[in-house]
């Protein structure tokens, strides 16, 4: 199993800076990767909020190993083609470490689409999704992208340079449960099942996704759990990375600080 740093850049870690320079710390004291919310704004009492693309820029000029990404981001309210290019150059700045978290994200927790006039209906959201998803990964091939969907149009046009290693991986996020994400995440590089509270919500999808795909094997499984929970029972429900799940609304520079120097719980 694999461990990462998961935080949102919220108030004292609103500093890109300051996150820059955690993630050389956390690469120094052993951990595998540094994962960001992708969030615009937040409920009270956050305050200050910065933005995880151009932080995670930062984060990989300043590192040399760490897996470093959006965990998630709710591509649905991005532009496809500016998407493909933003990645695939941080993936080049990072030398081929970025990973790519995917979700529907949710106007509940801080209503950031109904706020800004974005889709709010779930199932759009889900449709943008997937177009997204098939764009980028067209683009990413180096080959003439033709794609005239529902939602989204590109007509002809490569996108050069290609990422290091031919593609970014893709992590596909969803609620225990819900049966369309694990479908979803079969097509491409990993799941993460958010809100989790056993390690049988682990097992279930794990078996589907062993099922649909043949193997598991090069396949990616994350888990976000509290800095002193086991991650024994989650690995051998088929989890391959375990994410650090912190409470925004009381987080300190100090806790993370905290956690990043005890190091990776192996």
């Amino acid at each position: 199993m694999r461990f990462a740093l998961w935080l949102p850049l919220f108030d004292e870690l609103s500093d890109p800076l300051e996150i820059a320079r955690l993630a050389a710390a956390a690469e120094e004291a052993g951990w595998d990767g540094f994962f960001l919310w992708d969030q615009l704004w937040w409920r009270a009492p956050i305050r200050e909020v910065s933005d995880p693309w151009i932080t995670m820029s930062a984060m990989a000029a300043a590192t040399e190993r760490l897996r470093i990404g959006p965990m998630v981001s709710p591509i649905a309210r991005r532009r496809p083609a500016k998407l493909l290019r933003e990645t695939t150059t941080l993936d080049r700045l990072s030398g081929g470490r970025l990973i790519l978290g995917v979700g529907l994200g949710s106007d509940r927790f801080a209503q950031e689409y109904s706020k800004t006039g974005e889709e709010v209906d779930d199932r759009v959201r889900a449709e943008r999704l997937d177009e997204t998803l098939d764009i980028l990964t067209a683009g990413w091939t180096g080959e003439s992208v033709n794609h005239h969907g529902k939602h989204y149009l590109v007509d002809d046009v490569q996108f050069l340079p290609r990422p290091v290693n031919g593609r970014v991986p893709v992590w596909v996020a969803g609620f225990p449960g819900k049966a369309k994400p694990v479908q979803r995440a079969a097509r491409y590089d990993g799941f993460f099942p958010v809100n989790l509270t056993s390690p049988e919500q682990v097992a279930e999808p794990a078996a589907v996704l062993r099922s649909v795909r043949g193997s598991l094997d090069g396949y990616d499984i994350a888990v976000a759990l509290e800095p002193l929970a086991d991650p024994r029972p989650y690995a051998e429900a088929g989890a391959t990375w375990c994410l650090t799940d912190v409470d925004p609304a009381t987080l300190r520079l100090a806790d993370v600080r905290a956690v990043l120097a005890a190091g990776p719980p192996r």
